[in-house]
């Protein structure tokens, strides 16, 4: 088969389409003929040779990937060779094959093609599992999303919308903003025009933001917790903007605030498997009843993901971009 690889840590240049060995499934594994992938902002970390993969995952990028099952690997039930799938994957989604654990299957959605749910799988479990597993959020209250117009953002705006919460983005472009709208984010930022906090405690009366989900990591921390409202949570998913800074911890204390950072793709195959699940219990409803859909920027052929992650690392993408194998 062919699989991106990165011959090593470097510019987009590095991404080399090349002929590797086929996976083959282990124990509790499935093998998929890949049909697509997604980039995520990781895959370009990954490039750069900042996040290499969890010990025993596939060495190629790509933490997402639909296509059909090929084979079964022993002790595999549930699922039959030829099912139209997407997954959530700790590597190897740039490939025309990938082994992953059933566990971290989902079907594709009714009513969507093979090729759009891939742009799923990442997505809807960072999501889910960070602002209602994790951070709590609930009908009524208010949420703040950095990076709105990105692929986790428009997921972000509209499953926050689909629990009635009110939402809020920044993003950097009138264009990303009234996308968001167009998703139902209520209040509307330009980061680069104008400051988050001042804004969000303009048209909050001064509470603030129930939950953030912040992609921006230390740049962002200080002013992040002064967005918060009493009992506010933060949760941070991304390093953007630095890993180290400091924090005024009475701030914390008085708003009896929390902070969190999680990551997804370490996390122990069990825990992967029980966010899976509760996105298909929880998520695919919504997507296949149209209430949700993911937001595609372009599709590519996976033998240029070089240029695709030009595009990413431009920030001229709204929502996903997909490869195709």
């Amino acid at each position: 088969m062919h699989a991106i690889t990165i011959t090593e840590p470097g510019g987009p240049e590095a991404l080399v389409w090349s002929e590797v060995p086929d996976p083959v499934p282990g124990e509790g594994e499935v093998l998929i003929e890949v049909v697509a992938s997604a980039v995520n902002r990781a895959d370009v970390v990954q490039r750069q040779g900042f996040y290499d993969p969890p010990p025993g995952a596939s060495p190629y990028p790509g933490l997402e990937c639909s296509g059909r099952i090929a084979a079964l690997g022993p002790g595999v039930s549930g699922w039959a060779v030829g099912d139209e799938v997407c997954a959530l994957l700790a590597g190897g989604g740039y490939a025309q094959k990938v082994c992953v654990p059933a566990g971290q299957l989902l079907p594709v959605p009714d009513g969507m093609d093979v090729v759009t749910a891939a742009c799923l799988p990442e997505v809807t479990a960072t999501v889910w599992s960070n602002v209602f597993m994790v951070a709590h959020l609930r009908p009524g209250e208010t949420f703040l999303v950095h990076g709105g117009g990105s692929g986790i953002g428009t997921m972000a705006v509209q499953l926050a919308k689909a629990v009635g919460a009110r939402v809020a983005v920044t993003a950097g472009s009138a264009d990303k903003l009234e996308a968001c709208r167009a998703l139902g984010a209520d209040i509307l930022i330009d980061y680069r025009e104008q400051d988050f906090v001042e804004e969000l405690h303009k048209v909050t009366g001064g509470v603030g933001a129930d939950v953030v989900l912040d992609i921006v990591g230390a740049k962002y921390l200080a002013r992040n917790v002064d967005a918060l409202a009493v009992n506010g949570r933060l949760v941070i998913i991304g390093l953007q903007g630095g890993r180290k800074a400091e924090l005024d911890l009475g701030a914390l204390l008085t708003k009896r605030a929390a902070v969190m950072g999680t990551s997804l793709r370490g996390r122990p195959l069990a825990e992967k498997a029980a966010i899976i699940a509760a996105v298909r219990e929880h998520v695919w409803p919504l997507v296949a009843g149209g209430r949700v859909r993911p937001v595609v920027d372009r599709t590519m052929p996976m033998s240029e993901a070089a240029e695709a992650h030009r595009v990413m690392e431009q920030s001229a993408h709204v929502g996903k971009i997909l490869l195709t194998a």
